[in-house]
């Protein structure tokens, strides 16, 4: 077991590596790094985290982090409103943004069905999107979840809401290898997947 020869250091130590993939070792070296700098830059430091997680707001239209009601890509008049990707968080869509090739807009899940979590659809943004979809004016919903069990049932199931309506459900090209998260795949990859989409039906049929 470490010792530390302060309580303090110790304190601020088990608070940086309870955050994931921080180890001791690399927490004792943050740490230390930050008793060096200037006491105001540390006060600014630990400030930002504060305002974010008390002060950062959710998109009332697709669940995504934004600073007021609305997020950039929802507030943004250039974006394509009759195209939604569906997604299962930030991350994702952090990573088709960075394809430059995706113009329309999102809808965050905030997760994937998951029973062995103890995820099941009603703790999914999943009625928001049929609600979205219900109101008109979206052509397509494109289903851009990870390619893993959990992945493809959530995709069934938000197939299966949108059978009623008047909208066409595609989903990502399979260029994403199976089982791997989009925010791993490479852009190029994960850009001609969104470009050749296909029609949800067809990949049941696989």
């Amino acid at each position: 077991m470490e010792q530390y020869p302060s309580k303090l250091i110790e304190d601020a130590v088990n608070a940086m590596s309870s955050l994931p993939g921080v180890g001791k070792r690399t927490a004792l070296r943050l740490v230390l790094n930050l008793l060096k700098r200037d006491p105001f830059e540390v006060e600014n430091f630990a400030s930002a985290f504060t305002r974010m997680r008390n002060e950062i707001k959710f998109c009332t239209q697709c669940h995504n982090i934004a600073d007021g009601d609305l997020c950039g890509v929802c507030s943004d008049t250039r974006r394509d409103t009759t195209i939604i990707c569906v997604v299962e968080n930030l991350r994702d869509v952090m990573a088709i943004e960075n394809t430059m090739s995706f113009r329309g807009v999102y809808h965050l899940l905030g997760g994937i069905i998951s029973p062995m979590d103890g995820i099941g659809p009603a703790d999914l943004n999943i009625e928001s999107l049929v609600r979205r979809i219900s109101a008109g004016h979206v052509n397509e919903v494109i289903l851009a979840l990870s390619a893993t069990m959990e992945g493809d049932t959530t995709n069934f199931y938000i197939f299966k809401k949108l059978g009623g309506l008047d909208v066409k459900v595609t989903t990502i090209a399979r260029g994403v290898p199976v089982g791997d998260e989009l925010e791993y795949t490479d852009e190029v990859t994960l850009g001609r997947s969104i470009a050749n989409r296909i029609m949800y039906e067809s990949n049941l049929a696989r």
